[in-house]
């Protein structure tokens, strides 16, 4: 492709007198205070468009107010809706630029440049999609040499909300790659663009909207959830939520009140929330400083990861008890939900921050009163991280309560919780809401989706949430938008026998959901895991498989989108054939006379043994001495699998589990 910059001045000089046209015909007037851009945020300088297809802007005007949209020597006009936004579509422009962009509404005009026309990347996830080059692989050298004038980079603002919004909630800007704008923006996605601009010459826009610790629950449109029976009170109470946090988190407690005596281990009796102080052998004095529990010196908190209890009490005058207040609660990591004298006051995933409740008059009563309070942690450490002067009542007369004297007890092994609907990376559609409608239906070339870590508790449901996601971004962005999908990387010790993982079994979700999509691809990174951390640093070759799934699935090439995948698994006499297509080249098992990493199973959870296999062109024979009849075929079924099965590639046979006939 020429150089974007080089050889459009003829097309910039258009664009520049349909620009003094428009400044001519309507005066220019500055922003008022609180006053709505015309143009909407994701129109700005150094942007890039969707090329090929017609495009869309939009923005804000007063209502019935005509809009002229300029770009390009194209032009087009609308007015404003009664809800003061506007909306029109521009012919289609092949890659290129840079372009002026003007708009006017007769009384303000807005002129965006620096526009390209390329292919526009929505990148999102949690964590290993929001891990910045500046920890990834060889960060300090990729920084120094950061060259790529035809990509642009915008990071979406964190923000969840309980209704979907219309405009980003923090300032955000379309940014040239430089040391400076690279070094906190995707290195899965930046890696990605950078590679795949080796096969397509075209300016590309990389849009960032992640957040770690995610589950796929938040990222999913609210009409793509609401006929799932299961989330159905859920997003009904989010609906409260909006409008009325407090009448939200009672309905939520009673709900949570309802699981937890349902929950397996637990007395039908036992209700630790309640305001009553009936001394109980079961509480027992926390450290006055607070602090996470894995520091308090007790063997059996030395490395929990579960439910904990808190409780204190305070006493109040009568004229205190009639005010109104906020309960101001210091760091909780991770998960909360906490009641005053018997009611739910709220509860959120915000792990490390502290929390601050609402409490309104008549809740809190003369004399003797109830903070409990129910932390999750799932992670490093939890609890009530302090100071402990940090935990207070702030009453509405501006006089403080201190809360101290704080007891815990351990709840029982078990599920987790329901997280409460409203909570930002661990709620329903909160992060739709407020990171995905804000893009309102900007042309996109396609999706990489990296999320999952966070929903290995919960396998069963995600193919199925996968599938809402993908459909209800589709609905937003166009009903053919490729979405590549990243398999989890490996992570914890590797297995020393065949075992269940909710890991695994994730993995096989992704991959069922994508083989029977044909506008998904699948990208493997499972080899790329590190036992030790969470987040594999090696995004560059990541980036390299996502390219290549891109070329396959989204351009046409003729080259195999993710390395071997099983296509068959047969009887041929008292061995089992496994086959396997989208070979580039051979087979081959590295460190080994054959792969590893082969299971053959009955009909039994536990019934799965080894099984040692034999490479035989693009088929695997195994044979094990499995006591039963094997009616499945798995590979690579662990946390963190040790593989060795890749072609000639470099590309690595990916975890599956297929039946037998």
């Amino acid at each position: 492709m020429r150089d974007p910059y080089i050889g459009q001045m003829a097309r910039w000089l258009v664009a520049m007198l349909a620009a003094v046209a428009l400044l001519h015909a309507r005066p220019l007037h500055a922003q008022g205070v609180g006053e709505a851009a015309l143009l909407d945020p994701m129109f700005q300088q150094h942007g890039v468009l969707q090329r090929d297809q017609p495009i869309r802007i939009r923005g804000h005007a007063p209502p019935g107010r005509e809009v002229q949209v300029s770009l390009d020597g194209h032009q087009a006009r609308t007015r404003s809706k009664p809800a003061g936004t506007w909306e029109l579509l521009l012919p289609a422009l092949p890659a290129g630029g840079p372009h002026l962009l003007v708009a006017s509404d007769g009384v303000r005009t807005q002129s965006v440049p620096d526009l390209l026309v390329g292919d526009v990347w929505l990148c999102s996830g949690q964590s290993n999609m929001e891990l910045p080059v500046w920890r990834a692989l060889d960060a300090e050298s990729e920084l120094a040499n950061a060259r790529a004038p035809t990509l642009r980079l915008l990071t979406v603002p964190k923000a969840a909300s309980p209704m979907p919004v219309e405009v980003l909630a923090a300032p955000a800007q379309w940014q040239k790659v430089d040391a400076e704008t690279l070094r906190d923006f995707s290195a899965a996605c930046f890696y990605f663009a950078r590679e795949l601009q080796k096969s397509v010459d075209v300016p590309m826009g990389l849009i960032d909207a992640s957040w770690g610790g995610s589950r796929i629950q938040a990222w999913i449109d609210p009409e793509a959830l609401e006929s799932e029976p299961r989330y159905r009170e859920s997003l009904e109470v989010l609906a409260v939520y909006a409008r009325d946090p407090l009448g939200a988190a009672r309905r939520w407690g009673e709900a949570w009140a309802g699981w937890w005596q349902q929950r397996a281990g637990n007395a039908a009796d036992d209700r630790p929330w309640s305001g009553s102080d009936a001394p109980d052998c079961t509480w027992r004095a926390a450290p006055a400083e607070l602090g996470p529990w894995e520091h308090w010196n007790e063997p059996a908190l030395a490395h929990f990861d579960g439910m904990v209890w808190f409780r204190t009490g305070f006493e109040l005058t009568p004229e205190q008890a009639r005010q109104e207040a906020v309960l101001e609660l210091g760091a909780l990591d991770e998960t909360d939900m906490t009641w005053v004298n018997g009611v739910a006051v709220g509860g959120s995933y915000d792990p490390g921050s502290a929390r601050r409740y609402p409490l309104p008059s008549g809740l809190l009563k003369e004399g003797r009163n109830r903070v409990v309070i129910n932390v999750l942690d799932t992670w490093r450490e939890g609890g009530m991280q302090g100071p402990a002067s940090a935990y207070r009542l702030l009453l509405q007369d501006g006089s403080r309560v201190a809360l101290g004297g704080w007891e815990y007890r351990v709840a029982p092994e078990g599920d987790s919780p329901p997280g409460v609907p409203w909570q930002s990376a661990g709620g329903v559609s909160t992060l739709h809401n407020g990171m995905i409608a804000p893009l309102g239906r900007y042309g996109l070339r396609g999706v990489l989706w990296y999320q999952g870590e966070s929903n290995t508790g919960e396998p069963d449901q995600y193919a199925d949430l996968l599938r809402r996601l993908s459909n209800g971004w589709r609905a937003r962005f166009g009903s053919g938008l490729p979405v590549l999908v990243v398999q989890l990387a490996g992570y914890g010790t590797p297995a020393s026998a065949p075992g269940e993982s909710g890991w695994a079994s994730l993995r096989e979700a992704q991959r069922r959901v994508a083989d029977a999509d044909p506008q998904m691809a699948l990208v493997t990174a499972v080899d790329l895991g590190d036992r030790y951390d969470i987040h594999p640093p090696n995004k560059q070759e990541l980036g390299r498989r996502l390219a290549r799934a891109a070329r396959q699935l989204v351009y046409g090439e003729a080259v195999s989108a993710a390395g071997p995948v099983p296509l068959s698994a047969s009887r041929r006499g008292d061995a089992i054939v496994v086959r396997f297509g989208d070979l580039d080249a051979d087979l081959v098992a590295y460190g080994a006379d054959g792969p590893v990493g082969f299971e053959l199973c009955g009909d039994e959870v536990a019934s799965c043994q080894y099984a040692s296999g034999r490479i035989e062109g693009p088929e695997v024979v195994l044979r094990s001495a499995l006591p039963v009849r094997p009616t499945r075929v798995r590979y690579g079924w662990a946390d963190n699998p040790v593989l060795n099965l890749f072609d000639r590639a470099g590309l690595p046979v990916g975890p599956f589990e297929i039946n037998l006939p």
